[in-house]
């Protein structure tokens, strides 16, 4: 187990180390530009950003290769299904709480040294005369550093993961029948290797990200609407901005104490649960549960009896705190609707699992029926969290909405998080040859973790829908004159143009993405058929292997990813600045506008679609089914799904905020340097 835990963890630093070598180059590129175009203090808070993001995924990953092998051992020790996932959470805790701690490190590093001097936030020239408000330009250039590290490393990681993944599935599993994680097949160190990269350092500095990006908006969006509200003659103390733009902050301080709180009493609990469902979801609901008691008490203390003057909150001094609890009611019921749609304990997941004995393609089909289906229901789910913060207070209150949906982010990710690397677990120990009673235990987690993934998709897509709206009403702000109200006319031609441009951005950006893993993944195909053409012990299942005989397929997947993700990576990069430089910010507008609404269909389909496959397959295999026909048609679904779940779905919330915020921050240069807005 040590072995091979061993070669897991050297291939999962070799990759990151490599990813990062090349993420620091472009990093390095996009600081100077931030300087020269846009301030100083913007290019050191996305330097900081980036280091944030950056160190997020790295103690998860770090972590999540030293608690797999430690989840298999206790199963084996143990027997008991509890102390498993005790072991797991664990190990998924630190992923969690690292990537709130980040997040907020990072931010009260920017307030100390910037939110105490006024003159950050009025409105100032830079060096080549673009007015900027160098307070707002801060906080988005801390999370454009953040969103920059996670979109490389969602992209890179995405892609590494599922063509190691593909590649070990379509040949040992689908040409040679071999069970899943079977130490015969080359290519499944690579796939242990990629749960790693992807699914965990990729994950990381992903919800890291959407959570900077949560907090970022309310911040920038106060600051905008102060400055509108003095230039209208609307009362608007700078008192109340001060304790507006503290109050997410500490919100998200107090949902980091509620989960730790969470897992405090999970881990010291009396009794052992054998239900994973069970106890996950109760640490989940007791840590949102225990945000919005903090939420509450934090918004009493700072705001009771507060003058918010012409401000539009319905509800006084809770106005705010309703308007995040709105987030975090509609993230408990988005992660339900995932979970209905892919957990194997209801109908839709069921349907898919009977659909395998008429074939893969009824298997593919059911699939995408069901994951097209919940599409509706997270979408209204959304629309209504959305008028409802936005009804209890203003744009600002839809900011807080995203704040109150990622305010526990340290429990989702944790939950998340567990997923890998109780898939890992399983699969040293069929490669450690352990008991099938092992093997056993760390299925049963894994199906739980396919589940908690979905959810962990779902809430990060929704919230980035919030964040993107907040964020893009910042954007309007910035290059909108104070005093003058911020709208969107729709049948402005700029703004329609970006709107059909903006919603076909996001399946460009997929099929980049899908390319990419088809590509990599057809590279492993063919060195995973070379290796068994090679190999003399194919038929004995007890034979020692020797390290190199993983390392081929271990470096086509590194070279393959660290290839393919720059294309769609950087598209979200360069995009937003391109197309402002052409329409102005008005079409950059509809481009986001656009991007957002399909990226929200796409991701939840995509998302859901790849973990009712993967678990219908889970059911079929705990039938005692595998190697039969409804198997294989099962492991072609799963196939199908593992990108769409996997990379495509996860890079579209990553896509947006990017987009966003890119956005805000090249819109002082393309809103007085473009080619057609002079005409409309």
């Amino acid at each position: 187990m040590k072995e091979i835990a061993g070669y897991i963890r050297l291939g999962a630093n070799t990759f990151l180390r490599l990813e990062y070598k090349k993420l620091i180059k472009v990093v390095m590129i996009l600081i100077v530009i931030i300087a020269l175009l846009n301030s100083v203090q913007g290019a050191f808070a996305f330097a900081l950003g980036a280091v944030m993001s950056g160190m997020g995924g790295i103690f998860g990953m770090k972590m999540s290769t030293y608690a797999n092998v430690r989840v298999t051992n206790t199963a084996r020790e143990t027997g008991k299904i509890g102390k498993a996932l005790e072991v797991a959470l664990r190990g998924g805790s630190v992923m969690g709480l690292s990537v709130m701690n980040f997040g907020i490190l990072g931010a009260l590093i920017l307030f100390a040294i910037f939110g105490l001097d006024m003159s950050q936030f009025e409105l100032t020239a830079n060096w080549w005369g673009s007015e900027i408000v160098p307070f707002v330009t801060i906080y988005t250039s801390y999370a454009l550093g953040c969103s920059t590290v996670a979109l490389f490393a969602r992209v890179g990681g995405g892609i590494y993961t599922k063509a190691a993944d593909m590649g070990a599935d379509l040949v040992g599993k689908t040409e040679l029948n071999l069970p899943e994680d079977d130490p015969r097949n080359p290519a499944v160190i690579a796939d242990c290797v990629g749960d790693n990269v992807g699914d965990t350092a990729g994950l990381g500095s992903d919800l890291l990200e959407s959570f900077v990006g949560t907090f970022v908006s309310s911040i920038s969006l106060t600051v905008q609407t102060f400055r509108s509200f003095h230039a209208m003659d609307l009362v608007f103390s700078e008192a109340v901005m001060k304790k507006l733009i503290v109050y997410p902050i500490a919100y998200v301080g107090f949902g980091l104490l509620a989960c730790i709180i969470s897992l405090f009493y999970v881990f010291n609990k009396k009794g052992e649960s054998d239900s994973p469902h069970k106890t996950l979801n109760f640490a989940t609901w007791l840590a949102a549960g225990l945000t919005a008691v903090f939420g509450l008490v934090l918004t009493l203390v700072l705001f009771f009896g507060e003058d918010f003057g012409d401000l539009p909150f319905r509800w006084g001094s809770i106005s705010l705190w309703l308007a995040s609890m709105s987030g975090i009611l509609s993230g408990i019921a988005i992660g339900a609707v995932s979970e209905f749609y892919t957990s194997y304990d209801f109908k839709p997941t069921k349907e898919v699992r009977n659909a395998t004995k008429q074939g893969s393609a009824l298997t593919i089909i059911i699939g995408m029926a069901g994951a097209m289906n919940s599409v509706i229901a997270i979408s209204i789910i959304l629309a209504i969290a959305i008028v409802a913060s936005f009804f209890f207070a203003g744009v600002i209150g839809v900011s807080m909405g995203a704040v109150g949906m990622l305010a526990f982010v340290a429990m989702t990710v944790s939950v998340d998080t567990y997923g890998p690397i109780s898939d890992n677990a399983g699969g040293i120990a069929e490669m450690a040859h352990l008991d099938d009673s092992v093997r056993v235990i760390t299925d049963a987690l894994d199906a739980e973790g396919n589940t908690t993934a979905a959810v962990g998709k779902g809430i990060a897509i929704g919230s980035a829908a919030f964040t993107t709206i907040s964020l893009m009403m910042t954007y309007l702000y910035t290059f909108t004159q104070p005093g003058v109200p911020v709208s969107m006319d729709a049948i402005n031609p700029l703004i329609l143009a970006g709107l059909i441009v903006g919603f076909a951005l996001p399946f460009r950006f997929s099929g980049m993405l899908l390319e990419s893993v088809g590509k990599t993944a057809r590279q492993m195909v063919d060195k995973v058929r070379e290796q068994f053409s090679k190999a003399h012990f194919s038929d004995d299942e007890d034979a020692d292997i020797d390290e190199s005989y993983y390392q081929d397929c271990i470096s086509v997947a590194t070279e393959g990813s660290i290839s393919e993700m720059k294309r769609p990576a950087t598209i979200s990069i360069i995009v937003p600045v391109a197309i402002g430089l052409v329409g102005g910010p008005l079409c950059v507008a509809g481009v986001i506008l656009g991007s957002t609404l399909s990226s929200i269909g796409l991701a939840v389909f995509c998302g859901n679609a790849g973990g009712s496959w993967d678990n219908a397959k889970k059911l079929v295999e705990s039938q005692g089914l595998k190697g039969t026909p409804e198997h294989v048609a099962s492991v072609v679904g799963d196939t199908v799904g593992d990108p769409l779940k996997d990379t495509v779905g996860p890079s579209l919330d990553i896509n947006i905020k990017t987009m966003s915020v890119v956005a805000s921050n090249a819109v002082s240069m393309f809103s007085r340097i473009n080619l057609l807005g002079r005409f409309f």
